[in-house]
């Protein structure tokens, strides 16, 4: 790409465009643009599709949609955008003798020499330079991205995860407001991370989620959010993250920096490697635990940490499973983005049952262990938990199983009912043993 670049960004975006497979069926596609070209063509009109993406992206768009006459594009030694874009139109048009559909500042120059600018999900700043200039204009309309469609790109409902940083202060009942202030600003820096993670992930599965049956519907995946905005998003979150991380310890920040780079490089490589991706999630709900325990400075139990690595493996595979499975019965193909096979999928299963019931089994040493009588008046109260755990994780995989389970195991228990009752039952054991 590099050496590309030095040849200009023609040449760059040439090789972008040869470097990867391109499913035009599956681009999100505007409406409003749609219907005003059905009607140029009732009107008996000519239409073209003139792009500054390379002319290989261009041919591929025109012959999905099949309604185009001609396309003009960006080739290895032009790039044809603002000025070079108007002079191919004016050649195949006449200047005037065309309308033009754009949405950005480099259109501003074709809608210098067009009939009528049509202009669609224009930034403030082109909106008044294009209101300043001497052409006809209009304006069709468009949905503009509302806070909630922010919110499902961010993930908001997924922070829920991130309240695992109380763990260490639930287990070692040290409830003091200072405690309290210092996870708080660690939660919302895990948050801030964590949305911005999010969105490196999407955009790097951005044409695998367009092709998923439910991923689709995701807002970069269906182009109600514009891909450079989320682009600008992700680092402003990271170094929004980081800043607050510095004011809770530098211990602290590093343990971030590090559940960064992890989860990173789970997003671009160990995701798409059998069984290290599962292993690396666990790893990351782990390390959220760790991160707590770090915030308020107190240590992080053997105990603590053995059980949460097998809990976090089940609910990891559970994942998978239910991913597998969904495509399975939509009768889609294995997917492209993770190592896994249809055929995989009872084994999947029995990994998650044999996570979840290690998971129990450590609990259960911990409960007979003379570690439990340092913070537990009545520990034999704790055996109450051991069946709600064996019912939870088994009844999550009975779940997946049937079809029923979403994709996302811990998003499912934060509204299944069952879940939560299983969670009061554990928890009030919890407080008898206290």
């Amino acid at each position: 790409m590099l050496k590309a670049l030095r040849l200009g960004k023609a040449a760059l975006k040439q090789c972008a465009a040869s470097s990867v497979e391109f499913d035009a069926s599956a681009l999100p596609y505007d409406e409003a643009v749609l219907k005003e070209i059905e009607a140029a063509q009732k009107d008996g009109r000519q239409v073209y599709l003139a792009s500054a993406a390379s002319e290989r992206i261009v041919r591929a768009v025109a012959d999905h949609l099949g309604v185009f006459d001609g396309y003009i594009g960006s080739d290895a030694t032009t790039n044809c955008s603002g000025k070079t874009k108007a002079a191919k139109l004016v050649a195949v048009f006449g200047e005037g003798r065309f309308d033009y559909i754009g949405n950005d500042a480099d259109d501003l120059a074709v809608w210098s020499k067009c009939g009528t600018a049509i202009a669609i999900r224009t930034s403030g700043r082109v909106s008044r330079r294009l209101a300043a200039m001497p052409v006809e204009k209009e304006y069709l309309p468009h949905q503009k991205p509302s806070w909630r469609t922010w919110a499902r790109l961010l993930r908001v409902h997924q922070y829920t995860k991130n309240l695992l940083l109380l763990v260490p202060l639930l287990a070692s009942h040290q409830f003091t407001a200072e405690n309290l202030i210092e996870l708080g600003i660690a939660f919302l820096s895990f948050c801030l991370c964590a949305s911005s993670v999010y969105i490196i992930n999407d955009l790097v599965d951005l044409q695998a989620d367009r092709a998923h049956p439910t991923k689709r519907h995701r807002p970069l995946a269906e182009g109600r959010i514009q891909l450079i905005h989320a682009l600008l998003a992700a680092p402003l979150l990271l170094i929004a993250s980081f800043i607050l991380s510095t004011g809770v310890s530098p211990a602290f920040f590093a343990v971030l920096f590090g559940y960064f780079v992890l989860t990173t490089a789970y997003s671009f490589y160990l995701k798409r490697k059998m069984l290290i991706d599962v292993v690396t999630l666990a790893m990351l709900y782990t390390v959220r635990i760790i991160a707590g325990a770090i915030a308020i400075g107190v240590h992080v139990s053997p105990w603590l940490l053995t059980f949460a690595i097998f809990i976090f493996l089940a609910l990891a595979l559970v994942k998978r499973y239910a991913e597998l499975a969904t495509r399975l019965d939509l009768q889609l193909s294995e997917p492209s983005n993770r190592n896994y096979k249809f055929e995989d999928l009872g084994v999947v299963a029995a990994f998650a049952a044999a996570a979840g019931y290690n998971s129990v089994t450590v609990f259960a040493l911990y409960i007979s262990s003379p570690d439990v009588n340092v913070l537990y008046q009545r520990p034999q109260m704790l055996w109450f938990v051991c069946p709600v755990l064996i019912y939870w994780t088994s009844r999550l995989v009975m779940i997946a199983h049937r079809r029923s389970m979403t994709e996302d195991p811990i998003v499912f228990a934060m509204t299944d009912r069952n879940s939560l009752l299983s969670f009061l039952i554990a928890g009030l054991a919890v407080v008898a043993a206290v």
